[in-house]
């Protein structure tokens, strides 16, 4: 079992929250789409002897590509890997792309679930973070995409953002609610150093929300969630039964993948690598066979702290078995054991005998935690 992603890193405008690599280039993307094929051809066998239960076009804004890009996309793919009949595969997509039109002509290719970067229903904080649609176009982009016959929809929303209060962000939810989608991923504001909206803070030109609020916030979304019967299986998504994310969760749980596209990474249990940042030097390495990506071989260390990170953020937690079985038994004990016993006193860790988890408590202070349980030495 393994994934694809897919990166494509054109925007037609640029959201001043976002640091992810893109370009507002259009007159790229023929030929960019002609070196991503080209790259999976040339990695075809980077997951040899796996079968592909996920393919995710992500951005960027991948809903900038038209129906005859993504199916040479596709043809390629299915052509060179093994995809599971059943496979989750998914889209990324602004709201104002999708119309009945562009869905129309989407609807011959085998997308079986969107993702749609909603942010927000109100029409200020959308030009606040520059995006380009406004609520309505929102609201209408999930019946649109519904209409098309999607049964598995997922919205992105922030909060925090500048100026916003708690009850504007009770006001959020009972319309992402409304919408009744299968999935939310619902991520608090960071003012990432080099966006247009870090500036905008260091220069005292926003009203930034405090901490202690965004925690208010935070634990008011995890009451409603659960009212509303989404699962919180990861800190910041949100699912109905049966509706996890296939692809994020797979990354969650190590399993390997293949990424394309400037800035992409890819994992096959022992090293991660990544894709040049240049849409312009992607596609002359291509063209010309140089190598496209650096390499990392991890450590079993860097393995085990991987894990944790990414484990003590989801519902499952650390399995502490697989622990013993992957890292070690020093591993086991000196890193966990003898952190657990002063978190669980505060409250911040629960223990199951078999699982780590978070406790609401310490979900506020996870990034700390999960720090205090890494090895370091």
């Amino acid at each position: 079992m393994a994934g694809i992603y897919l990166h494509i890193p054109f925007c037609k405008q640029r959201c001043t929250y976002c640091d992810f690599y893109k370009e507002i280039a259009p007159e790229n993307i023929d030929i960019f789409v002609s070196s991503l094929i080209d790259e999976l051809c040339l990695r075809k066998d980077y997951l040899i002897g796996e079968q592909i239960s996920t393919i995710y076009f992500g951005g960027g804004t991948p809903s900038v590509l038209n129906y005859s890009h993504f199916d040479n996309i596709f043809r390629t793919i299915y052509s060179h890997f093994d995809v599971n009949e059943k496979a989750e595969i998914t889209m990324e997509a602004n709201p104002d792309d999708l119309t009945e039109t562009y869905l129309k002509t989407l609807s011959p290719l085998p997308f079986n679930r969107l993702s749609i970067g909603i942010q927000s229903f109100n029409d200020a904080d959308l030009k606040k973070i520059n995006r380009r649609h406004n609520a309505q176009q929102a609201k209408d982009a999930v019946n649109n995409v519904r209409k098309a016959g999607f049964n598995n929809i997922s919205i992105d929303l922030i909060y925090a953002l500048p100026g916003q209060n708690l009850n504007d962000w009770k006001m959020q939810l009972e319309e992402a609610f409304m919408i009744n989608v299968e999935h939310i991923s619902a991520y608090g504001l960071t003012y990432e150093k080099g966006t247009e909206l870090w500036r905008q803070r260091n220069k005292g030109l926003l009203a930034v929300v405090d901490d202690e609020v965004t925690l208010q916030m935070y634990d008011y979304m995890l009451l409603k969630m659960k009212e509303k019967n989404y699962d919180a299986y990861e800190i910041s998504n949100f699912s109905k039964p049966e509706f996890r994310s296939q692809h994020n969760s797979s990354y969650w749980k190590f399993i390997p993948y293949l990424g394309v596209g400037p800035s992409a990474h890819s994992f096959d249990g022992n090293s991660r690598q990544w894709n040049i940042a240049s849409v312009k030097k992607y596609i002359e390495r291509i063209a010309s066979g140089d190598t496209l990506f650096e390499k990392e071989t991890l450590s079993l260390q860097d393995l085990y702290n991987d894990y944790v990170m990414v484990a003590l953020r989801t519902s499952e937690g650390v399995y502490l078995p697989y622990v013993e079985d992957k890292f070690g038994r020093n591993m086991l004990t000196e890193c966990l054991k003898n952190a657990t016993t002063y978190l669980q006193s505060q409250d911040l860790l629960l223990d199951n005998g078999e699982r780590l988890y978070l406790s609401q408590k310490g979900i506020h202070i996870s990034n700390l935690i999960i720090m205090e349980l890494m090895k370091t030495d």
